[in-house]
């Protein structure tokens, strides 16, 4: 990191992505290679990619679109753990149903026209529901990646308190999220 003045700072991340589509003859047809690559970085484990199974990728692979819906969320999330770390807000469950949406044109091309963050967070018993839920509000303006990109990012967070026991709380079902 190396500092542009006292209160800004320059960050990069390089990441590295390698094909490993090759299957003996290279990109010579449209079908004659797979979308498989690997991104990897200085001692970091390896992810494995593809394109989107409806662009010939494989779907065991993650893809560049849900990646970047997880770097929505995840940002978010970092955000929210820290702003609540300083508010004295206790954490102790936070699991994001987040989902994008992109839209192709006739061209080809296309482009994300939205992402919605749709965090659970359970917070300990005697936590403001209100200000937890502000808290996101809060995050959704610091985070980086939100604020670098061209479409909205919507953050719809759902709030469960933890009983005074320290039981774990009633949440919706994740089968009416997916």
């Amino acid at each position: 990191m190396r500092k542009k003045s006292d209160r800004e700072r320059i960050h990069n991340y390089p990441v590295t992505i390698t094909w490993t589509g090759d299957l003996g003859t290279g990109t010579s047809a449209y079908n004659a290679y797979s979308r498989g690559y690997v991104i990897g970085g200085d001692r970091k484990p390896a992810i494995p990619g593809s394109a989107d199974p409806v662009f010939r990728g494989e779907r065991s692979r993650w893809n560049p679109e849900e990646l970047l819906v997880a770097s929505l969320s995840a940002c978010h999330q970092l955000w929210v753990l820290h702003l609540c770390a300083y508010a004295g807000i206790i954490v102790t469950g936070y699991v994001d149903h987040a989902e994008g949406t992109m839209t192709e044109s006739a061209d080809g091309g296309g482009g994300f026209t939205r992402v919605l963050l749709r965090p659970h967070v359970t917070v300990a018993y005697g936590t403001s529901v209100e200000r937890a839920t502000e808290i996101h509000h809060e995050a959704h303006a610091k985070c980086f990646i939100s604020n670098s990109v061209n479409f909205p990012v919507d953050v719809e967070p759902r709030i469960y308190v933890a009983p005074k026991d320290g039981a774990r709380p009633a949440t919706d079902s994740d089968d009416d999220l997916a």
